[in-house]
């Protein structure tokens, strides 16, 4: 992986969504271009497990 600054604290930003307490096991979060991405950048899709 490859980031400039502004999408490495957006990218830290959605990782603290899915750690949130109230967040349910399987909840998932869609990272693309239009909320957060530049454009041409590759999609992410960040997932809760608690299942260790």
């Amino acid at each position: 992986m490859e980031a400039n600054t502004a999408g490495l604290r957006t990218l830290a930003g959605h990782l603290l969504v899915p750690a949130g307490d109230s967040v349910p096991d399987g909840a998932h979060l869609h990272i693309e271009d239009r909320n957060g991405l530049e454009e041409g950048s590759v999609s992410l899709v960040l997932e809760r497990s608690d299942e260790e």
